[in-house]
């Protein structure tokens, strides 16, 4: 194309841009069908190599899948070789233990008619009939030297069965002043059962966060003069006991126990618990009787409900940890107690009483009317004594021989406790995460249901 207008030196600059443009498309279209050629050479190890590593993916995933699997098998297998181990141990189990004698009751010329005898066998003598010799036996004996730390070892098994989806249940029966607080709670420095238990149940929490998501939730109940109290709830206008603020029992159309309107704080921490002990502990009902200067006067109960969420399997589980704390058993002429102090002690009695009535129905071949209904205590921890769950009773006594009559009492409700066979026990079900348990129409969780009603009359 002629160029018009333009220098010489500008028509050759343009004339060599042109060229130069010539050579670059002619270069391009070079790459270009380079470019092509490669492709066509390197396709098939292309394709090849993106198949390797596809079936490398898929074989990594079955692995995986294989490998899921092979976790559920391993936790079911442990879980239920761990507590069949607890099971041949017993589901309900009797630890007694001894408390030591006081200066006040040597310097009164009492002496020691309770004797742990090896591991497994308490001697007592009788003072009225020359110090004749009973002997009784239990899963375990604790003499008054044992440490509150060498008691919580043998209890310790049963936390993790909580964690694993089970109900667990431990208290401690006697008479007034034989050491049930002092065993159960104990001093600051040297705590009892129930807070080396919760801290346990929290190391075993934090273990497991990794592979679970666990929620912690704690109520507080107490059981005065047979009427139900919320110990974390506010207290009503005329105070914890007034008649406003006592509570049912319920259940639902599939057997459930709930209590509606029952308070359930989330506890994140053992010092969350604690929080919540102290608050409850502040309202319940204590006060002095001649057996003893600060006597309880009610039994109280701390559930603990405890759901875990595999994050491996997706399989979650309900566990319950029921720490009871009965009021002391004894006998009215003995205690001295007169007016309000009377009634109090009459329906500790009649509800210990109704407890007996349990374990002796318990111990019958026909089991198919159990009285759990007599008493408001009874009710409370049918699923903690129904044959679902595992027990731990803690025989508390008092060795001085001015109680001989009390001991032996106590050690006889032992050995029927112990006496009682029931089936294995069974978690609460493990069910995909998400639907834990049922929740009842106010919001609150079921426990596990009561073996069948046998009549109305027992309601």
């Amino acid at each position: 194309r002629r160029v018009h207008g333009g220098s010489a030196d500008q028509i050759a600059a343009i004339k060599s841009a042109h060229r130069k443009v010539i050579a670059l498309r002619a270069e391009f279209e070079a790459v270009k069908q380079e470019a092509y050629a490669q492709k066509k050479l390197f396709a098939p190890e292309i394709q090849r190599f993106a198949d390797a590593i596809r079936v490398k993916i898929e074989a990594e995933a079955r692995r995986t899948e294989d490998a899921v699997e092979k976790y559920k098998v391993a936790v079911q297998q442990r879980k239920k070789l761990y507590n069949k181990l607890q099971e041949m141990r017993g589901n309900i189990r009797v630890f007694c233990r001894t408390r030591p004698i006081s200066a006040a009751e040597q310097a009164a010329g009492q002496y020691l008619c309770v004797t742990p005898q090896g591991e497994d066998e308490v001697v007592v003598v009788d003072p009225a009939h020359d110090n004749a010799r009973k002997i009784f036996k239990f899963d375990k004996i604790y003499a008054p030297s044992t440490t509150q730390a060498q008691v919580f070892e043998d209890t310790r098994p049963l936390v993790t069965s909580v964690l694993d989806g089970y109900n667990v249940c431990i208290f401690a029966y006697g008479q007034t002043g034989s050491g049930k607080t002092y065993t159960m709670d104990g001093p600051d420095a040297d705590p009892g059962i129930n807070k080396r238990t919760l801290q346990e149940l929290f190391r075993i929490a934090q273990e497991r966060a990794e592979d679970y998501d666990i929620a912690i939730t704690v109520s507080y109940l107490e059981i005065y003069n047979e009427n139900l109290y919320d110990l974390l709830a506010e207290p009503a206008k005329g105070g914890i006991h007034a008649i406003e603020s006592r509570l049912d029992i319920r259940q639902d159309p599939n057997g459930r126990v709930f209590v509606p309107d029952l308070v359930a704080e989330t506890c994140t921490s053992f010092d969350d618990v604690m929080a919540v002990i102290a608050r409850g502990a502040g309202n319940r009902a204590t006060f002095a009787t001649d057996m003893n200067e600060h006597s309880s006067r009610s039994h109280s109960i701390l559930q603990i409900c405890v759901r875990c969420a595999n994050k491996i399997s997706h399989t979650a589980t309900v566990g319950k940890l029921s720490l009871v704390d009965l009021a002391g058993s004894e006998r009215l002429d003995r205690s001295n107690a007169v007016g309000e102090r009377l009634k109090e002690a009459t329906f500790i009695n009649k509800s210990l009483s109704a407890l007996g009535d349990v374990i002796q129905s318990l111990t019958d071949k026909d089991k198919s009317h159990i009285p759990f209904r007599n008493s408001k205590l009874t009710f409370m921890l049918a699923d903690s004594l129904g044959g679902d769950s595992k027990t731990l009773m803690f025989l508390n006594l008092n060795p001085a021989s001015a109680h001989y009559s009390e001991s032996v009492q106590s050690l006889q409700f032992g050995q029927r406790v112990r006496s009682v066979v029931l089936g294995p026990a069974t978690k609460s079900g493990e069910r995909k995460a998400g639907a834990l348990v049922p929740a009842l129409p106010d919001g609150t969780v079921a426990s596990v249901p009561l073996p069948p009603r046998a009549g109305a009359a027992d309601d």
